[in-house]
């Protein structure tokens, strides 16, 4: 008969000696309703089924780091001896509180059961916890059970014997902050890469260990060979730790992480049937902000005044940076005699990098106001809030944050979605966050409201055209969990802080970085990809055009206005007859059925290396001369001219749909895992933006 050796943990008075005495039938130990019943160690045995049972009573303790004497007991038995599982005890009625010394029992990677205690107090309260869904999270057994009544207690040894005779437990699913989520992320990655390994534990297990600053892990690797390149990644993850909990006290952070992740469980996992009255501020203001019928209002409400924020206070840095890079384009290119290299440089680096530069405010703009969001604690209940209106579609909450982010940039967004544990929620949330229009196709939108709605519609026009994107989405995430990622979302579980004022440190230093990253990443892909458009839009030289032209034209004399439209046509003769012309034209068949010509098939194509191209690309091959912009009176009347409002609307909404920059596809593909994920990003979305231009052009023709 074999022998399980189990041990009994958990805080103070929750009611361990006397489930012992339950389970066992024994009235050998002593029990008490006040807190330090068990000073030392007690042990029970009996058989149950084909096992002999031997039970350990450890001491209630608050942390199996603690300095009392009880607690002391409680650490050396669990990290120095031999035993099999751990039934971790838990007061039901309290179990936020209790969780805390849960969180740190599930680091010893020991085989676990969750013994729910006081169920028929919990009844008495008016409280249900679910506890399929606490399982799933913490990734053991959790049995509701009443010591006093024996309710649960033959189902917690069936489930002891269980843990026991598996292989080993499941992996939780518990989601630290977001700061913790990316370290563990980079430092697991690095672990996997060199393949480094540690008894059973896992790349996430370790590199989370790391971070606690766990001092029997780093005593274990620290004669290992990779602490030599594993060192300056640490302190580097620690120094952006602790710029966000603004401390470098460990305790501190590592007791702020465990209570937020024990509040969102305690949130999502207990419900009351009695109204409680609210007892402090953060429930005052979450008694609003969640509310069922006014929060997401009160979000959406919130995100409009975002973009308003975003679109109106942009624009007035933007017109200042246009006119710094036009005046610095004219500088440049009027010390640059030779035309082909001036043409590169003004027309095609400057122009590039220019296109990027150019939307920084709005970007800028829009990440402070989400990093506002974010550290006052707010963003944590909204994705706390729609977790189950995402459930609905297949999608996991904290994917709220990644989605939400992709409106300023895909890049970061991409890159943020490192925090969902689960492969196939991160690549569910990969495949749509290009849904969530980006501020790079802000100008399609703006130029092309502008042209077929009144001023008076156009800001609600544009915040339609954000909401139609999103919801879009959330359909598209349906179909993938349905068809392509199939099974049921990972429970949610994330933080759920204290609203806090944000500090100026913090806000600076995380839109720094975002604006850096954009910068860098962007900028880079956008450069060469400018460059790339600029040789496809010039060659070939078209000589025997040029000197018809140039006769025309001198030809012409002072007629300031023919001569102008004379260059316009010689430009669109010579796109025409480019290599991007050439490829307009061979694809333009593709396109016809949405209603859209050659110049906008191009726009189109070009917007592939960076959205911002489309619509200088526009200007350009409607022949209206560089010296008008995509703001202009003329360019708008161009396109009035030339463009119907179902091309338009057909146009705005491939847009919004298809693949994302250069830059954006790039970290996509690294970030699903590879370029065969970019392959099918390219046929989803351009397939689905075809089909759903063409619905809507055939509808408003």
């Amino acid at each position: 008969m074999d022998t399980i050796k189990v041990v009994l943990a958990g805080q103070p008075n929750v009611g361990k000696s006397m489930l012992i005495n339950t389970m066992s039938g024994s009235n050998s130990l002593k029990v008490g309703n006040f807190s330090g019943v068990t000073v030392e160690k007690t042990e029970v045995s009996f058989h149950h089924d084909s096992h002999t049972l031997e039970m350990v009573d450890l001491p209630g303790t608050y942390s199996i780091g603690g300095f009392t004497q009880e607690e002391k007991v409680a650490h050396n038995y669990l990290l120095n001896e031999e035993y099999d599982v751990i039934v971790n005890v838990l007061d039901s009625t309290h179990l936020q509180r209790n969780l805390l010394l849960t969180l740190e029992l599930l680091k010893l990677n020991k085989k676990m059961v969750l013994a729910l205690n006081m169920a028929d107090e919990l009844k008495k309260e008016g409280l249900e916890i679910d506890v399929k869904q606490i399982e799933a999270i913490v990734g053991v057994p959790v049995v509701l059970v009443s010591a006093n009544s024996g309710e649960g207690v033959e189902e917690l040894l069936h489930a002891i014997h269980e843990s026991f005779d598996s292989k080993r437990r499941r992996s939780s699913n518990i989601v630290y902050s977001e700061v913790f989520e990316e370290e563990i992320f980079e430092l697991s990655s690095f672990l996997e890469a060199k393949g480094f390994k540690l008894r059973d534990l896992s790349s996430r297990e370790i590199a989370l260990r790391i971070l606690l600053e766990d001092k029997h892990l780093y005593e274990e690797i620290h004669t290992h060979p990779i602490m030599i390149e594993l060192q300056p990644r640490i302190v580097a993850a620690l120094e952006h730790i602790y710029t966000h909990h603004e401390t470098k006290n460990m305790v501190d952070i590592k007791a702020n992480e465990y209570i937020a992740i024990a509040r969102g469980i305690r949130m999502e996992t207990v419900k009351s049937k009695k109204k409680k009255e609210l007892k402090n501020r953060t429930q005052k203001i979450d008694a609003i902000l969640l509310n069922k019928f006014i929060g997401i209002p009160i979000f959406l409400f919130m995100m409009w005044g975002l973009f308003q924020l975003t679109f109106e206070i942009g624009s007035i840095p933007m017109e200042w940076i246009d006119a710094a890079i036009g005046a610095y384009g004219d500088w440049i290119g009027s010390l640059i005699p030779h035309d082909a290299t001036r043409s590169l440089v003004v027309d095609g680096i400057i122009a590039g990098v220019g296109a990027v530069l150019l939307f920084l405010p709005n970007i800028i703009i829009l990440y402070i106001g989400i990093t506002l969001l974010e550290t006052t604690g707010y963003m944590s209940r909204v994705a706390f809030l729609l977790d189950g209106f995402f459930h609905k579609f297949g999608l996991h909450g904290k994917s709220f944050i990644p989605l939400v982010t992709g409106f300023g940039c895909s890049v970061p967004a991409y890159m943020s979605t490192r925090t969902l544990k689960s492969e196939k929620d991160r690549l569910i949330t990969l495949f749509i966050i290009g849904f969530m229009s980006c501020g790079a196709k802000m100008p399609v939108y703006v130029l092309f409201v502008g042209v077929f709605f009144s001023p008076q519609e156009a800001g609600n026009i544009l915040f339609l055209i954000y909401i139609a994107g999103a919801f879009l989405g959330l359909i598209m995430a349906k179909a993938l969990r349905l068809f392509v990622f199939k099974g049921e979302a990972e429970p949610f579980v994330m933080e759920m802080p204290k609203y806090r004022m944000p500090s100026f440190s913090l806000v600076w230093h995380t839109v720094y970085n975002k604006a850096r990253s954009y910068l860098k990443k962007a900028g880079t892909f956008i450069l060469a990809a400018s460059m790339l458009i600029w040789f496809a839009s010039t060659y070939p030289q078209q000589p025997l055009f040029e000197s018809e032209f140039s006769a025309k034209i001198e030809a012409a004399g002072d007629n300031a206005v023919l001569v102008k439209s004379l260059e316009n046509e010689l430009k669109l003769k010579k796109l025409e007859n480019s290599y991007l012309g050439q490829i307009g034209k061979a694809t333009e068949p593709i396109f016809e059925p949405l209603g859209f010509d050659w110049r906008m098939t191009v726009a189109l194509e070009t917007g592939l290396a960076a959205k911002e191209v489309v619509v200088s690309t526009l200007g350009v091959l409607y022949a209206i001369g560089d010296e008008v912009d995509e703001g202009t009176v003329s360019l708008q009347e161009q396109l009035r001219a030339n463009i119907s409002f179902a091309s338009a609307m057909a146009f705005i909404v491939f847009v919004m749909i298809y693949l994302p920059c250069l830059a954006a596809s790039m970290v996509f593909a690294k970030e699903a895992g590879g370029y065969k994920y970019l392959a099918y990003l390219f046929v989803f979305t351009t397939l689905t933006a075809w089909i759903l231009s063409f619905i809507t052009y055939r509808v408003l023709v």
